[in-house]
């Protein structure tokens, strides 16, 4: 199993706080997929807003963090080192479940097409074993 702590997914994606969105990487193999994890905390700053009586962590941001893994898997790649992958579309998209302070979510993207600098992961965000988002993500590497 390839691990990232911080730092080494820092190398690879440009994200920053507050924008950085994983904690750490379990598992990559570079092109193909990333498995990944947030720990949210209370002291969020989006749990400010969303919602002050009942805090949930914005659907929109949980597709970001999915996003952020599938860029690790795509820009670990030897020949995407230094680029930045942005989004192209967002399909298929399920929100199944909420996302509260204390949990720790499992991310992981799976790289199902490329061609050239688009392509398309397959993503799935999880809680305890349970499904919260689902999508289909297309990136562009620039």
């Amino acid at each position: 199993m390839n691990h990232l702590d911080i730092n080494q997914i820092k190398e690879i994606i440009p994200h920053r706080h507050p924008f950085l969105l994983l904690d750490y990487i379990e598992d990559y193999v570079p092109g193909e997929y990333a498995v990944g994890y947030k720990c949210v905390s209370y002291r969020e700053e989006f749990f400010a807003g969303h919602f002050p009586e009942e805090p949930v962590m914005p659907g929109v941001l949980t597709v970001e963090a999915l996003a952020q893994a599938g860029a690790v898997a795509i820009l670990s790649l030897e020949e995407n080192k230094g680029k930045i992958a942005y989004f192209g579309g967002i399909n298929k998209c399920k929100f199944k479940g909420k996302i509260i302070p204390g949990d720790k979510v499992r991310l992981e993207t799976k790289i199902i097409r490329r061609k050239g600098p688009v392509g398309v992961g397959e993503a799935v965000a999880s809680v305890d074993g349970k499904v919260v988002v689902s999508a289909e993500l297309t990136f562009m590497v620039g």
